[in-house]
């Protein structure tokens, strides 16, 4: 059997034999999904939760405004009348959180309205409650019983209620569901390609710093195999752990955006199934170049626990475009797919909006991880010829 293999051969079965390597990859193939999973269920039932629930409205002084408590009842707005309040019990009486607001009209409300005056009404809420939808509700109805007023004074007086609005703006928004899905979701969704990089970082640690620290490095470069022989079988075999990882991954969260009733929140998820797979396939250089990154950095480390350390601080990189290029809220450009990570992310986003994608873009993504992986395995297998290095002296 090729060298190369029987070493590929090897490290795949240490891996599948490694619990803490299993474990890894089972907690970030899930961990990703359920997070963007309760992230988007949280968003739907907040936007819900006003629909399903009753909104009710304490009013003080009911009798003076009946045409307002009709309007509020026609928008399913129950009014609980009561008593006249002081500020204390109206306080009180909002920190209960039972009522979406508290509205208070005066005894002098029907003279002032009656004499063509300015007949305030009073709105109490309370902004730490979880209460905005119902609030809005209220203060809708309040502020269409104001302009209905204004209009038919108007109209008494002989002036057209036009005059109120003498530029009327007219807005047609051209976003599609999925144009607005793909910039939303594809941002949560595009985080799942960091995980790239911790599918395989317990084997690209323990299969060199870890073999550097329990002297068996030295005895497989003292059997016949090249140093590029022996990086090739590691790299390639943590990139088959990564490769996998990223595949359930992006299946997964496909598979948990697909069961969820996101119109409710008037987002989309159409992304087909060849065009994820198309993505994965899009995704293999990255796995590529994760593997060879770690094992080309932890292999100028002594002990396991000091390539963990040095390792876990390198992979602050990826995480910073991911981070600061959506906060940008930048166009998409060329030079984003020229960017491990972001290039992944930013497919997905033209992706999921139903763009098309130019074949340059799919080219330069793989183009650019792919090339960094061969540099990094060039300089691993370089370091490995190196007796001064693999003796730590």
């Amino acid at each position: 059997m090729n060298r190369f293999a029987v070493i590929w051969r090897k490290e795949v079965v240490d891996a599948l034999r490694d619990k803490r390597s299993l474990m890894m990859l089972a907690v970030f193939v899930f961990i990703y999904p359920l997070i963007m999973w309760a992230s988007l269920n949280n968003i739907i039932s907040k936007s819900t939760k006003a629909d399903r629930e009753t909104n009710e409205v304490v009013v003080i002084g009911a009798a003076h405004a009946p045409t307002l408590m009709q309007q509020l009842k026609q928008q399913s707005i129950t009014v609980v009348e009561r008593d006249d309040m002081d500020e204390a019990a109206i306080t009180a009486l909002l920190r209960e959180r039972k009522h979406a607001a508290v509205i208070r009209i005066p005894e002098t409300f029907l003279a002032k309205y009656q004499e063509l005056r300015p007949s305030p009404i009073e709105l109490w809420s309370d902004s730490a409650a979880d209460q905005r939808a119902k609030l809005e509700r209220v203060q809708l109805v309040l502020r269409n019983y104001g302009n209905s007023i204004a209009q038919a004074r108007l109209l008494a007086h002989g002036v057209s209620p036009a005059v109120l609005a003498p530029v009327p703006i007219q807005e047609y928004d051209t976003a599609t569901s999925a144009s607005r899905s793909g910039k939303f979701i594809g941002a949560i969704f595009g985080i799942f390609f960091v995980a790239t990089f911790y599918f395989c970082l317990n084997l690209a640690i323990d299969t060199t710093a870890g073999e550097r620290e329990r002297k068996s490095l030295e005895i497989l470069l003292a059997q016949p195999v090249k140093p590029l022989e022996l990086i090739a079988g590691k790299w390639l075999a943590g990139a088959l752990i990564c490769g996998v990882g990223l595949s359930l991954e992006l299946i997964v969260g496909h598979f948990v955006l697909t069961s969820m009733p996101l119109e409710e929140i008037s987002l989309s998820w159409r992304l087909g199934l060849p065009s994820l797979l198309l993505l994965i396939a899009t995704s293999i250089p990255l796995c590529l170049f994760a593997s060879a990154f770690e094992i080309a950095l932890a292999m100028n480390s002594k002990s396991f626990k000091e390539a963990q350390t040095a390792v876990s601080f390198a992979l602050l990189l990826p995480l910073i475009p991911v981070i600061v290029v959506p906060m940008l809220d930048l166009n998409t450009q060329s030079w984003m797919y020229a960017i491990p990570v972001l290039a992944e992310q930013t497919l997905m986003l033209e992706l999921a909006k139903g763009n098309s994608v130019a074949p340059l873009a799919f080219a330069t993504t793989m183009g650019v991880s792919l090339t960094l992986a061969l540099l990094c395995v060039g300089f691993a297998s370089w370091k490995l010829k190196s007796e001064r290095f693999v003796l730590g002296v």
